[in-house]
């Protein structure tokens, strides 16, 4: 490894290693619950000009966000289960990501979850997810602008062996989130709007537009790695169960003020 490879790989280091010693604790509501990552309130620059028409996401906008906590990894078909009672997915494994499940589905997941802790759960919006994918950086990946680098990072096309990966095997964001990248496509609470024309430029979900259709983000194992950054999105019907690509979660708690 050359030496300005290694200096680059240390300074990002020291900046994730910055940022986590800022953050509470992890946490978690429960034992069989998701552990849970505080973010601090802040704002971002949302959205991309650059690449395809289908991942050039304009116009682009400055987003203001309140406090909130989201999984450290993806929702596990273990607690998946505790909660749900149910065994969706089409990869099976207590460990995997739950998929093949609903948007309807992914909101009744976080309906019962608040039930059972008396704590509010919900799906994260698109603002939260990409805010908390980035990390405090403006690059196409977290990590910086090094593509040789996604293999440390996500399960794509190029590595996943056609199937989800147990979470948290790759290395996390600044933020200590893990597979924000990669494994399956992650719900959010948003409606689909092709453009940001119009976008709320706060932390709420974007509630008007296409909303029989819902954004997912993340890329998952099938996809190619145009879909791995984070600014990709695409959209999910919310009523579909969507064999061997199907959409998983990642839980919000909303941190009372």
């Amino acid at each position: 490894m050359n030496s300005i490879k290694l200096a680059f790989m240390f300074s990002t280091f020291a900046v994730a290693s910055s940022v986590l010693a800022q953050l509470p604790a992890p946490f978690s509501d429960c034992d069989d619950c998701p552990g849970m990552v505080t973010l601090p309130a802040g704002s971002f620059v949302m959205g991309s000009s650059f690449g395809t028409e289908e991942d050039a996401f304009t116009p682009i906008r400055t987003v203001s966000i309140k406090a909130f906590a989201i999984g450290k990894y993806e929702v596990t078909q273990a607690q998946w289960l505790s909660v749900m009672g149910t065994k969706p997915s089409m990869f099976k494994g207590d460990n995997l990501p739950v998929e093949q499940i609903t948007w309807k589905q992914a909101k009744e997941y976080c309906r019962k979850l608040s039930e059972k802790t008396g704590q509010t759960y919900r799906l994260p919006t698109e603002a939260e997810w990409e805010y908390a994918a980035r990390a405090g950086s403006q690059t196409d990946f977290y990590f910086g602008s090094d593509v040789s680098r996604i293999n440390d990072y996500a399960w794509f096309d190029e590595n996943s062996d056609e199937t989800t990966h147990p979470v948290g095997e790759k290395l996390p964001n600044a933020f200590g989130l893990y597979d924000m990248y990669g494994n399956v496509w992650e719900w959010t609470a948003d409606c689909w709007n092709t453009s940001y024309l119009g976008a709320p430029v706060d932390s709420s979900a974007w509630t008007t537009g296409d909303c029989s259709m819902r954004v997912v983000r993340g890329g998952s194992w099938y996809n190619k790695l145009r879909y791995i950054k984070s600014t990709a999105r695409a959209r999910y019907s919310s009523e579909i169960r969507y064999n061997s690509r199907g959409g998983g979660l990642r839980v919000v708690r909303e941190i009372p003020p």
